[in-house]
């Protein structure tokens, strides 16, 4: 943490449930300096309710994101704390490039282009931005918020305050893979959509309304042309099916949204923790704990 010798800074690392020593290593770390912490769910939860997680117990009038595969220059940090003194209530550290596979580089394109076009978070970055500092005011109203299915940088975009931005090099990853499977990257982008837009509600009115024409007028057309052919019985099959395809994409859309809202409804823990690493004799209350 020399970047931030003339801080008042805690260190709260989250350990999303890992295979590897990584909680032991916090065991060790918090046990030689008070203002290192670690919290080690019960279960792997997804990084978006581990960055929760952390926000719930950080206790500082700021707090900053930093991912652990060393790829976000803690350097940076410097340059957010400056920001925010001056008076900026969320600094975003913006993506220039990222280096990866071209298939992780299209997906995230994909991506910011439905949050910013679709969806109407305009501001949202269209590089990207995962890396980010937040004052105490944004973290109270990010928790009130109390999201289940929440996509953290789609919430903070949402909740608005004074925003800057800086522009960086994302690095290369030197150890490890991402544990950002494909399944993760479409949960988040319908966790985004449905979370915070109703048009694929409207998408599927459209969309039904235009297939009913597309269908219909051509069946119309071949029983009047050609009464006796096998033709109308191809054409009413297909109708059918397309029919039915689109109620059963329809379906699954507007199930996503009543899910969510029987998700919500159950109130179950968000998460559980299964230990937690901290200097002996510090107590949840010293170190800040915010649970909620």
């Amino acid at each position: 943490m020399a970047v931030l010798r003339h801080v008042d800074w805690e260190w709260i690392v989250v350990d999303d449930h890992s295979r590897d020593d990584t909680f032991a290593v916090l065991q060790r770390l918090a046990a030689l300096d008070p203002r290192i912490r670690g919290i080690r769910l019960a279960r792997n939860s997804g990084s978006h309710i581990a960055i929760t997680c952390g926000l719930h117990h950080a206790g500082g009038d700021a707090a900053a994101l930093v991912v652990s595969d060393l790829q976000d220059p803690p350097e940076l940090l410097v340059q957010m704390l400056d920001r925010w003194r001056n008076g900026a209530q969320v600094v975003w550290a913006v993506r220039r490039r990222q280096p990866g596979e071209k298939h992780h580089t299209l997906f995230a394109s994909i991506y910011y282009w439905i949050m910013r076009r679709l969806v109407g978070l305009t501001d949202m970055p269209a590089t990207g931005a995962d890396f980010f500092l937040i004052d105490r005011v944004v973290i109270d109203a990010f928790l009130a918020a109390a999201d289940r299915h929440v996509s953290v940088f789609a919430l903070l975009m949402w909740l608005g305050f004074r925003r800057e931005f800086i522009e960086y090099d994302k690095q290369v990853r030197e150890r490890g893979r991402s544990g950002w499977t494909l399944a993760r990257k479409i949960k988040l982008v319908v966790d985004s959509v449905v979370g915070f837009s109703d048009f694929p509600i409207w998408w599927c009115l459209y969309a039904g309304a235009g297939a009913m024409v597309v269908a219909v007028v051509p069946l119309i057309a071949a029983a009047v042309m050609y009464p006796a052919t096998a033709s109308v019985l191809w054409l009413l099959t297909a109708l059918v099916i397309g029919l039915f395809g689109g109620q059963l994409l329809a379906l699954a859309l507007i199930g996503q949204y009543v899910w969510r809202a029987l998700d919500e409804a159950r109130r179950r823990p968000l998460y559980a923790i299964e230990a937690m690493a901290r200097a002996a004799g510090v107590s949840a209350a010293v170190a800040g704990d915010r649970r909620q």
